[in-house]
C-alpha cells in the first residue's frame, strides 16, 4: 500500500460515504442523499462547519450503514453549495470537490507514528488530513499531459458531451494531478478504477491511470461506434422496426455469440442428401436452399422459402412401414369389431388376398356406403389395425374448396399443402389407411370443385404422380390404401363412382340389432356408468321393443343413447337408496318408466280390411317401412290430387297406375269417361315425411282400383313394384330392408316383382320363414290376390268385373238392375 504524506495539520469535519461514486478535487456533483446518518452529516457541516464536509466511497455499495472499515482511506474534502429538500424526505445536494484527504481511526491497527484521527459517537465527525502530491519528473509529466490531451480530442470524437469549450477548460490544467481531477469525470469507468486514480501518490501516476482509463474508453466508443454504424446500415435495408433486434445481433457479433446462418443452410443440405427420397424432390430443394443463401435473413422471402424446405424435409416420401397381411387374423378382426355385415367384410378380405398374392396395393379403392351409423368408418379402422398400417381420417363434408385437397400456391401469403399432404406428415408413413369420410357431403362454388381434385387422388393409374400446388412437384400415393365412405351415391359424380368400388352396407336387421345391443352395447353402457352385471337386467323383449318403439334408424347409435339412458335410471336408484348390490330389472311392463312414452308407432299391419286402403313397402336411409296408400272418390270434374309429401317420381307413379286403370277400363266394367265426373285423392299419412320413388306403382294401381270398384283390399298382405302403363311390374331395390319390415309388422303374403327372385338369397330365413312371397310380372296378377273378392268369380264368362259396392254408379257401365240382381 502507498505511502501518504499530509501537509497540513488534520481538521475535524463531518463524514458522509457515498455509495458507488467518487468524488474528485475541483468537480462539482448533484447527489441525492436519503440515508439518515449522511443527512445528519450534511445537517451538522452546514449549521457547525461553515459548509464543508468529508465525502468518502464505501468499498461494498450494497451496505446501508458501513463501519469505518468499510470505508477507503482517501476521500475528497467537499463544499455543499445547494441544498434542496424533496417531498419525499430526501435531499438533493450540489457538492464542490475541495482537496483530496486521508482519515484514519485511532485503533492499534495503525502504528502510533500514524496521524491520530477522532470519531465521534455517532461516527458522523473524524479527523481528516490533506494529502500532499508528489511531483514526478518534467519531461515524463509532459509527455502524459500531452498524450492526455490528445486523448481527449480523440474522445470528444465519440462522446458529444465533451464540447470544444469543455476542451478548453480542461486543457488550462497544467500540472498532472489537476488534469486527472478534471478528466476522470468525464469517463465511463467503475467507481473502484476512479478510487484508484483518487489514491495515487504521485501527480504523473494518477494521470497515467486516468490515460489507461481514457485509451480504454475510446477502444470501448470505436467498437459502439462500429456497431452502430452496422445497425444502421442494416436497418437502411431493411424496415426500421427491427433495429432493436439488429442491433442486438450487431453487439452478439461483435462479441462472438452470434450463430452463422450459413452453417444452417449446411445443415439443411446435409440432411436433403441423407433423406431418402426422389432426385428430382431433392434437386428441387437444393435448389431452393441455394436460393436462401443469396438472402437476407430478415427478408418476407427467406422465410417462405425455409417453411417449403422444411415441407419437403419432413413428408415421408419413401418411408413405409412394415404391414402384414394375414387374413385369418385379419378375419378375426372384422368379427370381432363388427357384428353381422358378411358380405362387405368378405369383399374386404378378397382384397386383402388379392394384395397378398400381387405383394403390391395398386387396384380399385373401396368405397362404403351406407346409413348413418351401420359402422362404415368403424370399419375402415378395423381394416388399418389388421393390416398394421397408421389409420388417418379426413372429413370432407362441408369441404367446398380445391385447396383443401391440392393445396394452395405459394405466391399466397400463409399458404400450405393439402390436407392429403398434411396428413401424411403428420403420420410420417407414406402407406397408412386414408379414410376419406363422408365423401358425398362435398359440394362446389367459386373456389373450385374438391370431387374434381380428387378424381387424381383416386384413380390407381394416376395418384403415383399426385400434384400438389404447395409442393409442385410429383408425389407418389399409389401405396396408399384408400377407402372412402357415403350415405348415399346420388350425389357422388358419376366420374368419382367410376373410379370406386362400391360396398353396400345395409341398415342391421332387428335381430342383429337385438344381438348388438344384448352383447357389445349393454356390457359397453353399464362399465361407463359405473355399474356391474348384476345391477341391471334388460329382458331380450324390452331390448326389442326399444328398438321398435325408441328409435328409427339403419345403424344402432340410437339404441346406444336408450341404453344410456336406462344405465343412468339404474345408478340413479342405486346412488339413492345407497345399495350397491341393488338389480334392476328393465321389462317392456316398466320401460315407460326409464325412457317415458313410445317415441315412434310400430309399423303393424291394418287390423281390418278397408276399401281404397292398400299397404305398401318402402326403403329409406333408416330401414324398410310399411307405406299405406288411401284413396278417395268425390264427384267432381277429373281432377287429381296427392297429398303426403310425395316427391316427383311417386306422384307420376300415380299418373300412370291411373292411365293403366283407364286404359283398361272396360276390363274393369268402367265408364271410359269416369274420369270426368270424379275427383281423385292420393294420400299416404306421416305428411311430414318425404316420400319418392317408383316402387309404390302397383301399391297405387292397387289402391285405385279397391276405390273405383268399391272393394276391400285384404290387410295382411303388403306389395312392392314400378308399374308401366302397359301394366308390366318392373325390379325394385331394398328388398332385403322392405321384407324385414314386413316380418316386423306381422305381414303373412307379400307380392313382389318376379325379377327380384334373384335378391331372395340375400334375405336371412328367419324372415322368409312364414311368410308368403308371390312372384309377378304384370298388374292382373296382383288384384285377384290384393282385393278381398275376385270379381271374375261372381261373373263368370264376363270379360269384365262388376262392382260389389256402388256408391257412384253413374261411372260403371252395368245398369241398376243388373247391379241389384248382382248384389
Amino acid at each position: 500500500m502507498a505511502q501518504f504524506r499530509s501537509i497540513l495539520p488534520p481538521v475535524e469535519l463531518p463524514i458522509m460515504p457515498l455509495r458507488e461514486v467518487v468524488m474528485f478535487p475541483r468537480s462539482i456533483s448533484p447527489l441525492f442523499v436519503g440515508r439518515e446518518a449522511s443527512i445528519k452529516s450534511i445537517e451538522n457541516a452546514v449549521e457547525h462547519y461553515e459548509r464543508q464536509i468529508f465525502l468518502v466511497t464505501q468499498r461494498d455499495s450494497s451496505l446501508n450503514k458501513p463501519s469505518d472499515a468499510d470505508l477507503f482511506e482517501v476521500g475528497t474534502v467537499s463544499r455543499i453549495l445547494q441544498l434542496l429538500r424533496l417531498p419525499d424526505g430526501t435531499i438533493k445536494v450540489l457538492f464542490e470537490g475541495l482537496y483530496r484527504a486521508l482519515w484514519k481511526l485511532s485503533t492499534p491497527a495503525f502504528p502510533e507514528s500514524s496521524v491520530p484521527t477522532e470519531v465521534n459517537e455517532a461516527c458522523q465527525t473524524a479527523m481528516v488530513s490533506p494529502l500532499d502530491e508528489e511531483d514526478g519528473p518534467r519531461e515524463e509529466a509532459s509527455a502524459v499531459i500531452r498524450a492526455v490531451l490528445e486523448s481527449m480530442d480523440e474522445y470528444a470524437k465519440f462522446n458529444k458531451k465533451l464540447t470544444p469549450e469543455v476542451l478548453h477548460v480542461i486543457a488550462t490544467n497544467a500540472e498532472p494531478g489537476k488534469l486527472a481531477d478534471a478528466v476522470i469525470p468525464h469517463l465511463k469507468t467503475k467507481y473502484l478504477k476512479k478510487q484508484e486514480v483518487l489514491e495515487a501518490v504521485s501527480g504523473v501516476l494518477r494521470l497515467e491511470l486516468v490515460l489507461e482509463l481514457l485509451q480504454s474508453e475510446i477502444s470501448i466508443a470505436g467498437v459502439e461506434t462500429r456497431i452502430k454504424n452496422r445497425v444502421k446500415t442494416q436497418m437502411e435495408r431493411n424496415q426500421r422496426e427491427y433495429y432493436l433486434n439488429e442491433q442486438i445481433k450487431a453487439i452478439h457479433k461483435e462479441m462472438g455469440r452470434e450463430e452463422d446462418p450459413q452453417v444452417e443452410l449446411n445443415e439443411l443440405e446435409r440432411r436433403l442428401h441423407e433423406k431418402n427420397m426422389p432426385v428430382e424432390a431433392r434437386e428441387r430443394a437444393l435448389r431452393e436452399v441455394k436460393k436462401m443463401r443469396q438472402m437476407p435473413t430478415s427478408s418476407a422471402e427467406y422465410t417462405v422459402v425455409r417453411n417449403y424446405v422444411d415441407w419437403v424435409l419432413d413428408l415421408p416420401w419413401n418411408a413405409l412401414k412394415d404391414t402384414v397381411i394375414d387374413i385369418e387374423n385379419a378375419r378375426a378382426i372384422l368379427n370381432a369389431d363388427h357384428f353381422g355385415l358378411d358380405k362387405p367384410k368378405e369383399r374386404i378380405l378378397e382384397y386383402l388376398a388379392v394384395q397378398k398374392l400381387v405383394n403390391k396395393l395398386k387396384g380399385p379403392i373401396l368405397c362404403l356406403v351406407g346409413p348413418p351409423g351401420v359402422g362404415k368408418t368403424s370399419l375402415a379402422k378395423s381394416v388399418a389395425r389388421a393390416t398394421e398400417r397408421e389409420f388417418i381420417r379426413l372429413s370432407l363434408g362441408g369441404v367446398r374448396d380445391e385447396a383443401e385437397v391440392r393445396g394452395h400456391r405459394r405466391t399466397y401469403v400463409g399458404a400450405l399443402p393439402g390436407k392429403i399432404i398434411q396428413s401424411l406428415k403428420r403420420v410420417s408413413s407414406n402407406n397408412p389407411l386414408f379414410c376419406l369420410d363422408e365423401i358425398d357431403k362435398m359440394s362446389m362454388d367459386f373456389r373450385g370443385d374438391p370431387s374434381s381434385a380428387l378424381l387424381e387422388v383416386l384413380d390407381p393409374e394416376q395418384n403415383y404422380a399426385f400434384s400438389d400446388h404447395y409442393l409442385d412437384m410429383d408425389y407418389d400415393l399409389s401405396r396408399i390404401f384408400f377407402i372412402t365412405t357415403a350415405n348415399s351415391l346420388q350425389s357422388i359424380p358419376l366420374p368419382l363412382q367410376d373410379r370406386m368400388e362400391i360396398i353396400k352396407l345395409p341398415g342391421y336387421l332387428e335381430t342383429e340389432k337385438s344381438s348388438i345391443g344384448k352383447h357389445f352395447l349393454l356390457p359397453k353402457q353399464i362399465e361407463a356408468h359405473g355399474l356391474t352385471g348384476k345391477n341391471l337386467r334388460l329382458s331380450d323383449n324390452a331390448l326389442l321393443e326399444i328398438i321398435r318403439t325408441y328409435t328409427r334408424e339403419a345403424g344402432v347409435r340410437g339404441l346406444e343413447r336408450e341404453v344410456a339412458a336406462i344405465c343412468r335410471k339404474a345408478a340413479m336408484q342405486i346412488v339413492t337408496l345407497d345399495d350397491t348390490n341393488k338389480q334392476v330389472n328393465v321389462t317392456c311392463q316398466n320401460l315407460s318408466q326409464f325412457l317415458g312414452v313410445k317415441k315412434y308407432r310400430h309399423g303393424e299391419q291394418e287390423s281390418d280390411p278397408h276399401i281404397g286402403v292398400c299397404t305398401g313397402l318402402a326403403y329409406t336411409e333408416l330401414g324398410g317401412e310399411l307405406l299405406l296408400v288411401e284413396t278417395a272418390l268425390m264427384p267432381g270434374t277429373g281432377k287429381v290430387s296427392t297429398t303426403g309429401k310425395l316427391g316427383e317420381v311417386m306422384t307420376e307413379s300415380a299418373q300412370a297406375a291411373l292411365s293403366y286403370i283407364r286404359s283398361r277400363s272396360d276390363i274393369f266394367g268402367l265408364r271410359p269417361d269416369f274420369h270426368k265426373e270424379i275427383d281423385i285423392h292420393i294420400h299416404v299419412p306421416e305428411g311430414a315425411t318425404p316420400k319418392d320413388g317408383p316402387s309404390a306403382g302397383i301399391t297405387l294401381a292397387t289402391s285405385l282400383v279397391s276405390a273405383l270398384l268399391g272393394i276391400p283390399v285384404r290387410n295382411e298382405i303388403a306389395m312392392t313394384g314400378e308399374i308401366t302403363l302397359r301394366g308390366r311390374v318392373l325390379p325394385i331395390g331394398g328388398l332385403r330392408e322392405k321384407l324385414l319390415a314386413a316380418h316386423r309388422g306381422l305381414i303373412s303374403t307379400v307380392i313382389i316383382p318376379k325379377e327380384n327372385e334373384k335378391d331372395l338369397k340375400e334375405v336371412p330365413a328367419e324372415i322368409l320363414q312364414g311368410m308368403s312371397i308371390f312372384l309377378i310380372s304384370h298388374v292382373d296378377e296382383v288384384l285377384p290376390r290384393a282385393l278381398l273378392v275376385d270379381p271374375m268369380e261372381l261373373f263368370p264368362g264376363r270379360e269384365s268385373a262388376v262392382p260389389i259396392y256402388r256408391s257412384l254408379r253413374h261411372i260403371h257401365h252395368v245398369e241398376e238392375t243388373s247391379a241389384n240382381a248382382a248384389q
